[in-house]
């Protein structure tokens, strides 16, 4: 698959700094912590690929990722990042980079280090998607209108991992439920998580809100990342 790296950087911690023979610390510029740059890796691919070839490409080196050198808490915050930045939240990306404590020396995920010299590289297909991506034209991937089928659900207890807090939620909810159903019902619960600040992922994909629960096919008891954004009046402050 490639690009997926997780060592130890033998020369020295990701503040560029590295340590001669005789023991000296020299400042290499190359190795400095730089700010995220809000640049896309631009690309293309082979094989033309569709949206969901994309897709599976990248839950496959999510899945994998950390099962390589590493600690899977930066893997962890590296996936919330990058799709952070695909997504055009430019600021919440710069702020998981800096919360996990991990070092960019070229401003870019594509190849970093966490605080221990732990080194971390993402492909670029799960930063962005190919100038010659094919989008998927098949009906089924159409998100059903929740209003046509009014056939009860089944019951489900699903776990979401908020970005702003330490512990899951758990909630029973019906495979019939919309995303945006259950992002309000989440946002009745916690005060202040208003449902146009969720952003639900599951499986390296984002959760549109007129997707049900069952055609997310998400399984009882799984986890579903929520990524809370700041309120826009909070932003300019």
């Amino acid at each position: 698959m490639g690009g997926c790296i997780g060592s130890q950087r033998d020369n020295g911690p990701p503040s560029g700094e590295s340590s001669d023979v005789t023991g000296m610390v020299q400042h290499v510029s190359i190795g400095r912590n730089q700010p995220l740059k809000p640049e896309k890796p631009k690309w293309k691919s082979d094989v033309p690929l569709t949206e969901g070839q994309l897709r599976s490409k990248r839950d496959e080196f999510w899945d994998t990722a950390p099962a390589f050198d590493g600690r899977k808490e930066i893997w962890d915050a590296l996936k919330a990042a990058s799709y952070a930045l695909e997504t055009g939240d430019h600021a919440l990306a710069q702020a998981i980079v800096d919360g996990a404590s991990i070092s960019l020396p070229h401003g870019t995920l594509m190849d970093c280090y966490d605080e221990l010299g732990n080194r971390y590289q993402l492909p670029h297909y799960v930063l962005s998607a190919p100038a010659n991506l094919i989008e998927d034209m098949n009906e089924g991937d159409t998100p059903p209108d929740p209003e046509a089928n009014s056939v009860p659900g089944v019951e489900q207890r699903i776990r979401f991992r908020l970005s702003n807090l330490s512990h899951d939620i758990k909630l029973q909810v019906c495979s019939t439920d919309t995303v945006l159903k259950v992002k309000k019902h989440i946002s009745e619960m916690q005060v202040g998580v208003e449902p146009d600040r969720q952003r639900w992922f599951y499986a390296g994909r984002l959760l549109n809100d007129k997707l049900r629960i069952e055609d997310a096919k998400i399984p009882k008891n799984h986890v579903v990342q929520v990524i809370v954004s700041v309120p826009k009046q909070e932003t300019g402050s």
